[in-house]
């Protein structure tokens, strides 16, 4: 099983600093340690070799029959028993322990009968000076992790505020803003050397350029295609309303009027797409305008209105939406058709097969349809775009038991 871990452990700064903290401790636990044996074992085996020099005099004296100075005696109390019997088996040695409170170097060797002659050395300035320089060791230690922890961490949060800001824009453009730039300044100067998180920042902006172009041109193609398609399209329309009555004429005039929509509606999103679009804003009651929708529209629509509510909306371009909305489910679906009213929640629902997984996933797609469908997948297109307008959202599902269901909200008015 997995630990799982809270959100912030995932950060960037956050890796780098328990990075750096655990390289900074590593560090200092080496070098303290390093400095810590040299520095004892130079201590000690200065004890060591003055308490040897003492033992040696004193082993001179004692086989000479002379006096034992101070701090010298055959089996004085306090020796070690481990060195006392190291001096007894005729070794000599010595070592660090307490007497009276103190720390005492010992040196022992032979003496006669089994017995051990000692000199003891005090040892609490060593002692001290060991200890002190275990305690500068750690303030000094700790003093460099909190530097370099610091020094780190503006360093990092340099980088990951910038790494945000990258992030930010990147969102923004994901929703629809091309204008959005990071506009690192490192990436200005040709001459300064750009780090990774710049040829990031300057990819993305590069990105969104090229994007914005290549979205301005088809915007640009659409518009112009549908602008120039108006005028033959009303001409050809004139001239076939002066057609004979018969079935070609009619073949004729149904394609007429197709294409008209479809130029229109080509207008309508090329309008949608450049995102100058500006809304007038009223107070409606929905109940009322969805039931003008379903009436306008001519269809076999059925008007539920569980709970009504007054919005804040543009009244043409939500009639607009819902129509769309109920011609799809009526369309490409299969009846009954219902527009439901709850709150500032408007649901058209048909029984049909439902919507293709991708609008599901993705949204609709402008001239894509699936399933044998007919038509050129733009009116629940135009419906998202005037949705947005609105400041609406629109969401498209497929009901458990069958059937497509487009759900918008509304902001509600007060």
């Amino acid at each position: 099983m997995r630990l799982a871990l809270p959100q912030w452990a995932g950060t960037l700064a956050v890796k780098a600093a328990v990075f750096i903290t655990v390289m900074c401790c590593a560090l200092a636990a080496l070098l303290g340690v390093l400095v810590h044996v040299s520095v004892t074992n130079q201590t000690v085996g200065q004890a060591r070799d003055l308490a040897l020099s003492r033992l040696a005099d004193a082993t001179k004296a004692y086989e000479a029959g002379d006096t034992l100075v101070p701090g010298t005696g055959v089996d004085p109390p306090g020796l070690p028993d481990a060195l006392r019997e190291l001096a007894v088996d005729g070794d000599r040695g010595t070592m660090v322990s307490d007497r009276h409170g103190r720390p005492t170097m010992w040196a022992a060797g032979p003496a006669d009968r089994n017995r051990a002659l000692a000199v003891e050395v005090d040892y609490s300035q060593q002692s001290r000076t060991i200890a002190g320089l275990d305690r500068a060791i750690l303030w000094s230690s700790g003093l460099a992790i909190g530097a370099t922890l610091l020094v780190g961490a503006i360093a990092v949060t340099r980088v990951t505020r910038r790494l945000q800001t990258t992030a930010q824009v990147a969102r923004r453009i994901s929703g629809g803003d091309l204008d959005a730039r990071v506009g690192d300044p490192r990436t200005k100067d040709p001459a300064h050397p750009h780090d990774e998180v710049a040829a990031v920042a300057a990819a993305l902006d590069s990105m969104a350029a090229s994007l914005q172009g290549k979205l301005l041109s088809e915007q640009r193609f659409t518009a112009d295609v549908a602008h120039e398609l108006r005028t033959p399209l009303t001409g050809l329309h004139a001239a076939a309303e002066l057609l004979p009555p018969g079935r070609p004429t009619e073949l004729v005039r149904d394609r007429v009027a197709a294409l008209r929509t479809l130029t229109e509606d080509l207008l309508e999103i090329s309008r949608l797409d450049t995102g100058r679009e500006r809304v007038e804003l009223d107070a409606e009651e929905l109940g009322a305008l969805a039931e003008r929708v379903v009436r306008a529209s001519g269809t076999d629509t059925s008007v539920v209105v569980l709970r009504d509510a007054r919005v804040e909306t543009d009244r043409r371009r939500l009639e607009r939406v819902l129509g769309n909305l109920v011609a799809n489910g009526h369309k490409h679906g299969r009846g009954p058709v219902s527009l439901t009213v709850e709150g500032p929640v408007v649901t058209v629902r048909d029984h049909g097969d439902g919507y293709p997984d991708y609008l599901v996933e993705h949204g609709p797609q402008r001239f894509r349809t699936e399933g044998g469908a007919k038509g050129h997948g733009l009116g629940l297109t135009i419906a998202v775009g005037q949705a947005e307008v609105l400041g609406a959202r629109l969401e498209f599902a497929n009901a458990v038991d069958g059937g497509a269901v487009a759900r918008l909200t509304l902001r509600q008015g007060d």
